[in-house]
């Protein structure tokens, strides 16, 4: 851990709030803010306005409280790792979805949850998808357990203070089998515990050894559509297609 060597009471205020409204994950009044962090409104007040001005945090359309805006989320794309991935990615997912008719989305791992970085959708009339920006935590998420489960046995030890944080000991065992599973097969694939009749399939792109991204799919059964084993090995050629792009723009 760095040494902390000086102080900046101000940007740890706006910062406290950032973190707190992204853990929140909804809209939360001045007073909510305050009881949370244990500051007074006062205290508060005026970084609040400081942070909407800069287009970080917004009021609801409501009137209820103060949401966090995509800022961060735009400020954290810019980053060349992440350009360079989408660059590589972009092309072979289009290329996937127009092939097998169906969405697709690639994710990255964000602390203890999972972060949608970019989304393609069915090029043809039906189709479910995962919207940019979208977060799970990476213990709920297929794009999580594939993240993990191709990460070296450092990584994911030095994980395990994070994601673990909450989970009951059933749910950790059951994680961590599944995620021997997969690291063994080369992809995950389960029903989604949020839309039924959908069928997560997830595969890694691997540089170095390890998962920077999961691509993951949202597959729907259908009339005319590729079968779903047909599908998996589509989605895995195209992380292993991604993979290889991603060290010829690096």
């Amino acid at each position: 851990m760095t040494e902390r060597k000086y102080t900046a009471p101000a940007l740890e205020k706006g910062l406290d709030i950032l973190d707190l409204l992204a853990q929140h994950g909804q809209a939360m009044t001045l007073s909510q803010i305050s009881v949370a962090l244990g500051r007074s409104v006062g205290e508060l007040f005026r970084m609040i306005h400081v942070l909407e001005f800069k287009g970080f945090i917004e009021a609801t359309p409501s009137g209820d409280g103060y949401q966090l805006t995509n800022r961060l989320f735009t400020l954290g794309m810019a980053r060349a790792p992440v350009k360079n991935l989408l660059e590589a990615a972009l092309p072979p997912m289009r290329d996937l979805a127009a092939d097998v008719e169906q969405s697709c989305h690639l994710a990255i791992a964000s602390r203890d949850e999972i972060v949608v970085v970019a989304r393609i959708e069915n090029p043809g009339y039906f189709g479910y998808s995962v919207r940019t920006g979208h977060r799970r935590p990476i213990v709920e998420a297929s794009s999580g357990m594939v993240l993990y489960a191709f990460q070296p046995e450092a990584i994911q030890t030095r994980w395990h203070g994070e994601i673990f944080s909450g989970v009951d000991e059933a749910a950790r065992t059951r994680f961590l089998a599944d995620a021997a599973q997969v690291a063994k097969q080369g992809y995950w694939r389960a029903e989604s515990d949020l839309t039924p009749g959908v069928v997560d399939i997830s595969a890694p792109v691997i540089v170095d050894g390890a998962a920077v991204a999961a691509l993951t799919m949202p597959y729907m059964a259908r009339k005319g559509a590729r079968p779903v084993d047909a599908a998996i090995e589509h989605l895995r050629a195209t992380a292993r297609l991604i993979s290889s792009e991603i060290l010829g723009v690096s």
